[in-house]
Protein backbone atom coordinates (compact mmCIF):
# COMPACT_ATOMS: atom_id res chain seq x y z
CA UNK A 1 0.00 0.00 0.00
CA UNK A 2 1.33 3.43 -0.94
CA UNK A 3 0.15 6.82 0.29
CA UNK A 4 1.43 10.33 -0.37
CA UNK A 5 1.05 13.56 1.56
CA UNK A 6 2.80 16.87 2.21
CA UNK A 7 5.03 17.30 5.23
CA UNK A 8 7.90 19.47 6.45
CA UNK A 9 11.51 18.34 6.70
CA UNK A 10 13.41 20.00 9.53
CA UNK A 11 17.21 19.82 9.24
CA UNK A 12 19.49 20.73 12.13
CA UNK A 13 23.20 21.17 11.40
CA UNK A 14 25.43 20.79 14.46
CA UNK A 15 28.83 19.44 15.46
CA UNK A 16 29.42 15.98 16.87
CA UNK A 17 30.88 17.44 20.07
CA UNK A 18 27.84 19.65 20.81
CA UNK A 19 26.22 18.71 24.12
CA UNK A 20 22.94 19.11 25.97
CA UNK A 21 23.06 18.34 29.70
CA UNK A 22 26.24 16.26 29.32
CA UNK A 23 24.74 14.11 26.51
CA UNK A 24 25.40 14.35 22.78
CA UNK A 25 23.08 17.02 21.36
CA UNK A 26 22.14 14.88 18.35
CA UNK A 27 20.94 12.12 20.71
CA UNK A 28 19.02 14.56 22.91
CA UNK A 29 17.29 16.06 19.86
CA UNK A 30 16.16 12.67 18.52
CA UNK A 31 14.89 11.58 21.94
CA UNK A 32 13.02 14.89 22.33
CA UNK A 33 11.46 14.49 18.85
CA UNK A 34 10.32 10.99 19.83
CA UNK A 35 8.94 12.31 23.11
CA UNK A 36 6.89 14.83 21.08
CA UNK A 37 5.58 11.99 18.86
CA UNK A 38 7.06 13.37 15.66
CA UNK A 39 6.84 11.03 12.67
CA UNK A 40 10.55 10.29 12.28
CA UNK A 41 14.10 11.43 12.89
CA UNK A 42 17.49 10.38 11.52
CA UNK A 43 21.02 11.43 12.42
CA UNK A 44 23.61 11.66 9.65
CA UNK A 45 27.32 11.92 10.43
CA UNK A 46 29.35 13.76 7.82
CA UNK A 47 32.91 12.80 6.92
CA UNK A 48 33.72 16.36 5.85
CA UNK A 49 32.22 19.83 6.23
CA UNK A 50 32.59 23.41 7.39
CA UNK A 51 30.33 26.08 8.82
CA UNK A 52 30.30 29.79 9.52
CA UNK A 53 33.88 29.77 10.86
CA UNK A 54 35.12 28.11 7.63
CA UNK A 55 37.10 25.67 9.79
CA UNK A 56 37.25 22.31 8.01
CA UNK A 57 35.99 19.28 9.96
CA UNK A 58 37.20 15.98 8.55
CA UNK A 59 37.31 12.28 9.39
CA UNK A 60 40.73 11.68 7.87
CA UNK A 61 42.77 8.99 9.64
CA UNK A 62 45.09 11.40 11.49
CA UNK A 63 42.21 13.61 12.66
CA UNK A 64 39.66 11.13 14.03
CA UNK A 65 39.07 13.20 17.15
CA UNK A 66 37.81 16.24 15.21
CA UNK A 67 34.32 17.62 15.66
CA UNK A 68 32.56 16.05 12.68
CA UNK A 69 29.45 17.60 11.13
CA UNK A 70 26.10 16.09 12.14
CA UNK A 71 22.72 16.58 10.48
CA UNK A 72 19.50 15.65 12.24
CA UNK A 73 16.52 15.28 9.91
CA UNK A 74 13.03 15.30 11.39
CA UNK A 75 9.88 14.99 9.29
CA UNK A 76 6.24 15.51 10.20
CA UNK A 77 3.22 17.68 9.48
CA UNK A 78 3.97 21.40 9.41
CA UNK A 79 1.93 22.16 12.54
CA UNK A 80 3.85 19.59 14.59
CA UNK A 81 7.24 20.81 13.33
CA UNK A 82 6.33 24.43 14.11
CA UNK A 83 5.23 23.40 17.60
CA UNK A 84 8.59 21.64 18.08
CA UNK A 85 10.70 24.72 17.20
CA UNK A 86 10.38 26.35 20.67
CA UNK A 87 11.77 23.12 22.17
CA UNK A 88 14.90 23.60 20.05
CA UNK A 89 15.37 27.10 21.52
CA UNK A 90 16.15 25.60 24.91
CA UNK A 91 18.47 22.91 23.56
CA UNK A 92 20.60 24.44 20.83
CA UNK A 93 23.30 27.03 21.46
CA UNK A 94 24.60 27.53 17.93
CA UNK A 95 23.34 25.70 14.87
CA UNK A 96 21.86 26.11 11.44
CA UNK A 97 18.26 24.97 11.09
CA UNK A 98 16.40 24.68 7.79
CA UNK A 99 12.83 23.72 6.94
CA UNK A 100 11.38 22.72 3.62
CA UNK A 101 8.11 21.34 2.37
CA UNK A 102 8.42 17.80 1.07
CA UNK A 103 6.19 15.22 -0.55
CA UNK A 104 6.19 12.03 1.50
CA UNK A 105 5.56 8.68 -0.12
CA UNK A 106 4.86 5.97 2.45
CA UNK A 107 4.97 2.30 1.58
CA UNK A 108 3.23 -0.05 4.00
CA UNK A 109 3.10 -3.81 4.07
CA UNK A 110 -0.21 -5.65 4.32
CA UNK A 111 0.45 -6.22 8.05
CA UNK A 112 0.70 -2.45 8.67
CA UNK A 113 -2.55 -1.50 6.89
CA UNK A 114 -5.34 -0.18 9.08
CA UNK A 115 -8.31 -2.53 9.50
CA UNK A 116 -10.77 -2.13 6.64
CA UNK A 117 -8.25 -0.39 4.35
CA UNK A 118 -8.64 -0.95 0.63
CA UNK A 119 -5.98 -3.53 -0.36
CA UNK A 120 -5.44 -1.86 -3.75
CA UNK A 121 -5.91 1.91 -3.34
CA UNK A 122 -5.92 4.08 -6.46
CA UNK A 123 -2.58 5.56 -7.55
CA UNK A 124 -2.00 9.11 -6.33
Amino acid sequence: MKSTHEAVLLRIYIGESDRHHHHPLYEALVLKAREHHLAGATVLRGPLGFGRSSRLHTAKILRLSMDLPMVIEIVDQEEKILAFLPVLDGMIGGALVTMEKVNVVEYRSAAERPAGANPDPPEV
